[in-house]
């Protein structure tokens, strides 16, 4: 016999014996409740045909009840006020249809009003312990438990329904490691009231004290419906405490009666943030990816391996996978086979630097739409090889949008940066040439729309500071900033391909795309926070120290240039920048002479770029790696000159 075989049948003799209970319960109280109503002095048990058939019409009519009530179908352990209702409801059904019976016939027989009242209380009484049995013995064995076994001591914060299933499940479940000990919440009125014995206790201005007055352990924020900036404000004050912190998702996105402690998760940095979810439009998505060959460039990159996990779920008729680097294409392609299995899916492994390569794979599989995402991102790695900056970010992107201009590519989607935005960098100024091509050979094609989507900087991408941080909190520290004051704009990676594709559905040629990353974020704050969340003091367990600003970064990027204003779309997030008008016979003069001087390994590559980029602020700074071989030069020349 199998497991599920053996569940069945103790199921199902479950079953039996619930009738069987209930039977014997309507005989024994309806007879019962006829004698103990014509007690003489002597118990006579002897019963006349009117009796029998009064008991067995309730035994009928309670049957049917529990049947039209679903009162067998219920999960014994799950009952609860429905139930409750249910059974109240039955009752009071059987106490009208004695009632009748008595007014009719049920005097001349010896049934009197005082019988059905009795076996009323008994139907009721019966059937509600037998119901709520299982809810009793858990209640009482979780009860034991919290007495006699050490548990973890709970704080939930927010006073709802969220919080009362919390409470309930973590009260009832014999085999729950935790104990909620108080509540607290921001509305005065709820202050005293309380959820299964459990009182709130306050607000969450006093979470600091409270949490070491009730020796809490964990702190559980049960608040989904409010908005994320309240939601930000109340894990600041919690996080204050030191203590690991769950947070609640949006019922929206649970099955209804699935709130559990299993559906709570760990608080992370992008909770933080204080905005709400950026959302798309899936339908304008889905409209023209849908049965499309779309490529995408540097596929196995943080921001590429998204595009190709969304992309995915838009059922193209092919997927191409274009990455440098062989792991990560590797890694992306075998997610995707397995959890799309019918995706029609190819990989290459080819660079965008090689152009008669780039232009094969356009002239044999004739992409529709191309995403293009590979680039050099590493502002430090850049600043000290501005030549491979330039072969990469430029030409690379030079070659695949030529390519995809004469083999009549519909959409051409490049993936930019706000620090193209008078850059001070070399990294932000290559991109900005990227812009000026796509612009520049979008105004002419005839056959492809090409556009340019500019965001910020993206939660866990890689580059990202959050990685970074995370690795030196692992390793006890310092938390490395380059300085105390540095702002950025931060969307999550999901966030910022689903705006770059539903970007591509507004593409009409030529754009600049710029997506509304909602307010700054200070990078101190952010590692404070990080500390925080990792359950450790900022500046005490783990220092955070700043470094100074990097060769061509600065204390904040902008989003739009001087001469460009924004143009709103449908969708409030997504805005197009103005194009800057350029000599286009002398942009690719200059373009000319940029590539030659990139391949001769000139050494004022900045200075050429600045030609092409009059916005572009040369940072004359050394980088700490470069500063560091001087030095450690200089003093072998010192020891040779010494010991000569």
């Amino acid at each position: 016999m199998t497991n599920d075989e053996a569940k069945r049948i103790k199921y199902l003799l479950f079953r039996i014996g619930i009738v069987i209970f209930d039977v014997l319960l309507i005989v024994c109280g309806a007879l019962a409740s006829y004698w103990a109503t014509n007690w003489t002095g002597s118990l006579d048990l002897r019963v006349n045909e009117a009796v029998i058939g009064w008991v067995a019409g309730n035994l009928a009519l309670a049957i049917t009840l529990f049947l039209v009530f679903h009162l067998y179908t219920l999960i014994y352990a799950a009952v609860g006020f429905t139930e409750l209702v249910k059974i109240i409801a039955a009752s009071v059904v059987v106490f009208i249809a004695n009632f009748i019976f008595v007014w009719v016939w049920g005097r001349s027989q010896d049934i009197g009003y005082r019988a059905i009242f009795i076996y009323t209380l008994v139907f009721f009484f019966g059937t509600f312990t037998s119901r709520f049995s299982k809810r009793f013995y858990d209640t009482a064995k979780a009860q034991a438990r919290n007495i006699f076994n050490k548990k973890v001591r709970v704080m939930i914060v927010g006073f709802n329904n969220d919080a009362f299933t919390l409470v309930r499940t973590m009260a009832s479940n014999v085999k729950s490691r935790y104990k909620v000990v108080c509540i607290v919440d921001d509305a005065e009125e709820n202050l005293g009231r309380r959820i299964y014995d459990v009182r709130v206790v306050g607000s969450t201005h006093e979470v600091s004290e409270l949490a070491k007055k009730f020796k809490v352990q964990e702190i559980f924020v049960a608040v989904p419906s409010l908005s994320k900036h309240v939601q930000r404000e109340i894990l600041h004050r919690c996080k204050e405490c030191g203590l690991p912190l769950r947070l609640l998702p949006e019922l929206s996105k649970m099955t209804h009666g699935e709130i559990s402690v299993s559906k709570l998760r760990h608080v992370e940095i992008e909770d933080l943030l204080g905005r709400e979810q950026i959302s798309t439009n899936l339908g304008e998505v889905m409209g023209y990816i849908e049965n499309k060959i779309v490529l995408v460039t540097g596929g196995g990159g943080s921001i590429g391996s998204e595009l190709c996990r969304q992309i995915a779920m838009h059922k193209p008729r092919q997927l191409i996978i274009l990455d440098i680097y062989e792991n990560n294409a590797y890694d992306i392609e075998q997610e995707l086979r397995r959890h799309y299995p019918d995706l029609n899916l190819l990989t290459l492994i080819a660079s965008i630097r090689d152009r008669r390569k780039i232009f094969d794979v356009f002239e044999k599989h004739r992409p529709e739409i191309v995403f293009n995402a590979a680039a050099h991102k590493h502002v430090p790695l850049m600043e000290t090889s501005p030549n491979e900056a330039v072969k990469n970010n430029v030409f690379g992107t030079l070659n695949v949008a030529q390519a995809a201009d004469e083999y009549e590519v519909q959409t051409f989607v490049q993936i930019s940066t706000d620090k193209a935005v008078n850059p001070t960098n070399i990294m932000g100024a290559t991109k900005r040439i990227c812009e000026m091509i796509i612009q520049t050979i979008g105004r002419h094609s005839k056959n492809t729309k090409f556009v340019a989507v500019r965001f910020g900087n993206v939660l866990g991408s890689n580059g990202s500071v959050i990685p970074l941080f995370k690795k030196q909190i692992a390793e006890g520290g310092p938390v490395t900033i380059t300085h105390k004051d540095i702002i950025r704009y931060f969307m999550t990676i999901p966030e910022a391909v689903s705006l770059v594709l539903q970007a591509g559905a507004y593409a009409k040629g030529g754009q600049i795309f710029v997506l509304d990353m909602g307010d700054p974020v200070r990078i101190y704050d952010l590692a404070y926070n990080l500390i925080k969340l990792s359950g450790y003091e900022p500046n005490v367990d783990i220092d955070i120290c700043c470094t100074g600003l990097r060769p061509g970064e600065k204390l904040y990027e902008e989003r739009l240039m001087a001469e460009e204003g924004l143009q709103k779309t449908e969708n409030g997030l997504i805005n197009i920048a103005q194009p800057i008008p350029l000599d286009e016979e002398s942009f690719w003069t200059s373009l000319d002479k940029l590539n030659k001087a990139a391949h001769e390994e000139t050494e004022q590559m900045k200075e050429w770029v600045k030609e092409l980029v009059p916005t572009y602020t040369i940072d004359k700074r050394e980088s700490a790696a470069i500063t560091y071989l001087k030095n450690e030069k200089k003093k072998a020349e010192e020891q040779t000159s010494a010991q000569n």
